[in-house]
């Protein structure tokens, strides 16, 4: 990446990660192998000891992975990224890396569910403590911090909710209590806001979603801002295991080379629908950060390069609404998951975030009622044709 540190976002999303390799390849091979080869017992030694670089076994490093990784800590502006094998497993892997137990978490309420599950289920087994907090309002990350408190862990935008968090400011409160802030960037990816630049530690991503863009892979990436860090990251994936693949790796890598393109597509055509919504009769409210009646709205203009792909809304009618609209779409498609370059329309209560129990759900503000929906980047027109032809049902 040395030759292409200076370039615009749009060429390190083509450049960024490719190095040299055999035979002069435009884009990485796939090293599809479980382990590589050694020119003796002492470059094996060497190897295992650190004092040579290479590789050793697929699970430690692969040049593949590697590839991968380096084109998403350049995009994010972090020192080095570790891909693991799903968005879970980096929330897993980072939590395991910076937490002991006793230690305290502050976390986003409005958040992906199984990372609320994580964190109340398991690791409350092995006695680390979390409050979940409603983080667009600072002093509610403030008044929780204790001095147990070790990861601040903030979703902003959150799933689903879209509550967007000023990260400058939880940032500054993080490290005053001796905490790292750690950010889930998935819905917004390095295209349209980088947390490290407002003090963020830790990166996280579901890279399943908008960094491979074609639903197509599951994976996640852990990318740390400092190389002290990384050490520490490194030797817990080794341990826990949760690494992503080479082929799955070749695929995210390919799919981060349209990343800008199709930001700004979905982007374009998700502000024309919530503005399109924030007008229909039967839409009781919408949340988008590119809507001025949006709660956050002068955090996302200063934070976000562009408001996004992810709208929140919810029907007068409620539930049973939602459940129609859902029901009659054509075009866009009824299933979890986001961030691919189709538009995807779920009911996050009784799907994505059904884990969370309806008390904790509500307590962050998911209703019943809300319909997320993933804009991709179809013809904008034909999108809320099919919404209106489904509100015309409702």
């Amino acid at each position: 990446m040395s030759d292409h540190e200076n370039v615009k976002f749009d060429s390190k999303c083509v450049h960024a990660g490719v190095g040299d390799y055999q035979f002069g390849p435009v884009v990485p091979p796939i090293y599809q192998t479980s382990t590589f080869k050694f020119e003796s017992t002492q470059q094996g030694a060497a190897l295992f000891k650190g004092e040579e670089k290479g590789y050793i076994y697929t699970r430690m490093s692969n040049p593949t992975v590697e590839a991968m990784e380096n084109s998403v800590a350049a995009l994010e502006g972090g020192y080095k990224a570790l891909g693991c094998a799903s968005g879970m497993a980096a929330i897993h892997t980072a939590f395991a890396a910076l937490l002991n137990g006793g230690d305290h978490v502050v976390c986003s309420k409005s958040v992906y569910g199984p990372t609320s599950t994580l964190l109340a289920t398991v690791l409350s087994k092995f006695l680390i403590d979390t409050t979940f907090v409603n983080p667009s309002d600072l002093s509610n990350i403030e008044n929780a911090m204790t001095d147990r408190t070790t990861v601040v862990y903030i979703e902003t935008p959150g799933n689903p909710t879209l509550e967007t968090t000023d990260l400058e400011g939880a940032a500054k409160i993080a490290h005053e209590h001796g905490a790292m802030l750690v950010v889930d960037n998935t819905f917004m990816s390095p295209a349209l806001q980088r947390p490290f630049e407002f003090g963020a530690d830790v990166v996280v991503h579901s890279m399943t979603k908008f960094l491979n863009g074609h639903a197509d892979v599951v994976g996640g990436i852990i990318v740390v801002k400092d190389e002290e860090l990384y050490p520490i990251f490194r030797t817990t994936l080794n341990q826990i295991g949760g690494v992503i693949d080479p082929f799955n790796s070749f695929l995210v890598h390919r799919g981060i080379k349209t990343l800008s393109l199709r930001m700004e597509k979905s982007s374009e055509n998700a502000v024309k629908i919530a503005e399109y919504l924030e007008a229909h009769p039967k839409v009781e409210w919408v949340r988008y950060p590119g809507l001025k009646s949006f709660p956050q709205y002068e955090v996302a203009q200063k934070q976000h390069d562009l408001p996004g792909g992810m709208i929140s809304f919810e029907l007068k009618g409620g539930h049973d609404a939602g459940e129609v609209l859902m029901n009659s779409v054509k075009l866009c498609t009824l299933a979890v998951s986001l961030g691919g370059v189709e538009t995807l329309i779920q009911h996050p209560a009784s799907m994505t975030h059904l884990s969370m129990g309806k008390e904790a759900r509500e307590s962050a503000g998911i209703t019943d009622g809300l319909v997320r929906l993933s804009v991709g980047i179809e013809n904008v027109d034909d999108l809320i044709a099919d919404l209106e032809q489904a509100l015309e049902k409702v």
